[in-house]
């Protein structure tokens, strides 16, 4: 076989820079949870210097901000000895309340990851993998992955997007926020319009009791409820606003979800569907967002699917047009997509 020996070496070169990562992700979740990364932010430091700020070892903290430098994620002054952050760094890395926290992602996958030997068994027997099974960092994580973009656009960006929606809210409206998780997207909604009323609903029952707590941290509350339901069950109707925020593609009965998002609507009601950026081609996702939905997606959102009754698998790169047919079948009349991230796609349906 006459291999083409510069292929070979970019395909090698390739593959180091994702063993790279995929070691550099330990590391990072390391810098989150010890808070090495917002202690850097104070100032360039060498080992010696963030381990006074920190506590830790100076001979762990060498090795770690080697490799944070070798990946980029870090700067280093030679001359000085010192490590740094620019401004960027510093923005995407060392504030977990800010509108971008990249650790939160590689939180997520280290607690994917640990289902690794179920999904193995999975691939060969078919059978599904609840998200409810998985590690406490999968639910912690996908918090702190996608609260930041809920930060930066929920409010000052999609509602705006749909339809008559922000004046309902201003006055007083009635919202439930299925697949709430851990109840970032519904304490947003409930501290931004007081008059308001949030009925948040989540299958997991963990993800509940975390919500509770969070909301009451939040001083909402009084104004938010949660109960421990499916979305193809939850209570409630005559709501004005529901909302699925990167949920809806894990489910197994996504239609049954819809047709009963539609029964609990208003007439004039409108459901606000927040689902992972992708187009309606696999060529199309097959770029660096693509890839690492389509990773997280074999981990956790087609075996959460075949988990459950319905049927579907949609997967975390579904489509438009698979997400669209999803609420034709249900019954709704108007589908538009209002708004875009490069992490998000959010769509208006309407009965």
């Amino acid at each position: 076989m006459a291999l083409d020996q510069d292929k070979l070496m970019d395909f090698v070169f390739r593959f180091a820079g994702d063993l790279g990562a995929t070691m550099a992700a330990g590391n990072v979740v390391v810098g989150h949870r010890l808070g090495l990364y917002r202690a850097l932010a104070d100032g360039p430091a060498t080992a010696d210097e963030l381990a006074d700020r920190t506590g830790c070892h100076p001979r762990y903290l060498a090795e770690w901000l080697r490799g944070q430098a070798a990946g980029g994620y870090l700067t280093y002054d030679a001359d000085a000895g010192r490590f740094a952050m620019t401004e960027e760094q510093e923005f995407a890395l060392a504030n977990p309340d800010g509108p971008v926290y990249l650790p939160g992602a590689f939180v997520l996958a280290l607690g994917a990851l640990k289902a690794e030997p179920r999904i193995t068994e999975a691939f060969r027997s078919g059978a599904g993998v609840g998200w409810n099974t998985h590690d406490d960092d999968v639910f912690d994580g996908c918090e702190l992955f996608f609260r930041p973009g809920y930060v930066a656009n929920l409010v000052g960006s999609w509602l705006p997007a749909l339809d008559g929606v922000v004046g309902k809210l201003t006055a007083g409206a009635r919202i439930a926020d299925v697949g709430c998780g851990l109840g970032a997207s519904s304490v947003l909604m409930a501290a931004e319009y007081p008059r308001s009323t949030v009925a948040a609903s989540d299958y997991h029952a963990g993800s509940i009791e975390q919500a509770r707590k969070r909301a009451a941290d939040a001083g909402v509350a009084g104004r938010v409820s949660f109960e421990v339901a499916a979305a193809q069950s939850f209570t409630g109707t005559g709501f004005d606003l529901v909302t699925t925020f990167d949920c809806l593609h894990d489910m197994g009965d996504p239609v049954g979800a819809a047709r009963h998002v539609r029964e609990a609507l208003e007439p004039d009601g409108t459901w606000m569907i927040v689902e992972p950026a992708a187009t309606d081609t696999v060529e199309g996702n097959l770029n660096p967002v693509g890839r690492v939905y389509y990773s997280f997606s074999s981990f956790l959102c087609v075996p959460n699917g075949l988990s459950q009754p319905g049927g579907y698998s949609l997967g975390a790169q579904a489509g438009e047009a698979a997400i669209a047919a999803v609420t034709r079948d249900a019954g709704f009349t108007r589908f538009r997509r209002v708004a875009e991230t490069p992490f998000n796609n959010v769509f208006e349906a309407r009965p």
